[in-house]
This record gives C-alpha cells, structure tokens and sequence, in this order.
C-alpha cells in the first residue's frame, strides 16, 4: 500500500522525557533536530536530560536550553494519517533524502519522547551507515552492545539486517544508504518488528516502490 508522506509529527498523548538539542549539529533537513549526547545509559524514569544514547566524543558536551519548537509542535500532537502496516501497528512517512535519514530519525525519535513514549520502547534501525552511537558501542564489542539492548531501558540503534533486534513497540527506520534489495527485505521485517508504530524516514518514491514490489 503506498504511503502518505507526513510531516513529522508523532502523535501521542501523554507527556514524557525531552530530549535536547546537542551543541553544533547542522541538519540537513528543513527542521532542526537535536540529536544524542553522551552518556551512560539510564535506569527507566531517569531525568529528561539523560533521555537519549549518546554519541561518540572526547568529552560529553553540557546540554544547552531546549530550541524554540517549529510551529507543527506547538501545542497538543496533532494525529497524522497513516496505513494499517499490521494488526495494531500505525505506519508514517517522513520524507528525507538518504543522507539525511538519519537526521529525521532522530528528529522522529525526539518527538516521540517530547510525547510520552519511554526510551526503552524505541528501536531504531539503519539500512545503510549504522548511527554513530551504533559504530561506537559496537567499538567496544558485540557483547557489551547487545547487552544493552537486552536491558532494555534506552532507546537502542541496530542495523536492519540485525535479527537479534527482535523489536520494540516503536520502530523507527532511517533508509539511510543500502541497495534496493537490502531495503526491499528490511521495510517488511520492521513492520514486523513494530508493535505500535512504524516511522519510515526516506525517499518516499523509493519506499513506495519498494512496498509496492513487495505487495
């Protein structure tokens, strides 16, 4: 079924954890959006500001005061259309190009926390390039990598061929790089992960015709 591109606006309604914008990020999509800072993965409940995984650094900036919110987050979360992808799950488009998925996932990823859903129900998955803070923590070894993702209380980056990441209620994909036929497998395998929501961040002429060859 093709999909509706939506801006991205992630509907949920009870407040949660904010996740703020990290120092001297540029993002190449029309929104700013904050991405993760380094820290240690908190116990669920911890306070907002350790909300997110975070990047590698040679130190772990301070955060700075929440960015002035575009005019689509102001107040309540608006629904936003999207296609049944399986019993329950929500589907959402949010156009990007590939060298800026990655952006928007973590654009998405921030708006669902702004909106109530925990760190720990979020996965989030790469076609091409893995994330940063993926690259970083596999640096230490696959053990302690997939350890976190075991204890289950962060949001948690793997690449969308990854198994083991067996999935989340909330699964963002950022189709980010990868031949057609490596996405054309992973779009099908994240609904599948998805419990709740899927949020796809790509080129929605691409996706499209990829879902549409999987039909």
């Amino acid at each position: 079924m093709p999909l509706i591109p939506e801006e991205p606006q992630i509907h949920e309604s009870v407040p949660g954890p904010r996740a703020t914008p990290a120092a001297g990020r540029t993002a190449p999509t029309p929104r700013p959006v904050p991405g993760p800072g380094p820290r240690p993965a908190p116990p669920r409940g911890a306070p907002a500001s350790s909300a997110r995984p975070g990047k590698p650094g040679p130190a772990a900036p301070q955060r700075g005061p929440v960015a002035a919110p575009p005019a689509q987050r102001t107040g309540p979360p608006q629904p936003a259309a999207a296609a049944p992808a399986a019993a329950g799950t929500q589907l959402q488009l949010i156009p990007a190009p590939a060298d800026g998925a990655l952006d928007a996932a973590d654009e998405a990823v921030d708006l669902l926390l702004d909106s109530g859903r925990a760190p720990s129900e979020i996965l989030v998955l790469t076609t091409g390039e893995p994330h940063p803070w993926a690259a970083h923590e596999l640096s230490f070894g696959e053990a302690s990598y997939w350890a976190q993702y075991d204890a289950a209380d962060d949001v948690f980056y793997a690449d969308a061929a990854a198994e083991r990441a067996s999935g989340r209620p909330v699964v963002v994909v950022a189709v980010n790089g990868g031949t057609d036929e490596v996405t054309a497998r992973a779009l099908p395998s994240a609904m599948a992960r998805a419990g709740a929501l899927l949020v796809v961040c790509g080129d929605p002429q691409r996706i499209n015709g990829l879902l549409g060859a999987n039909a």
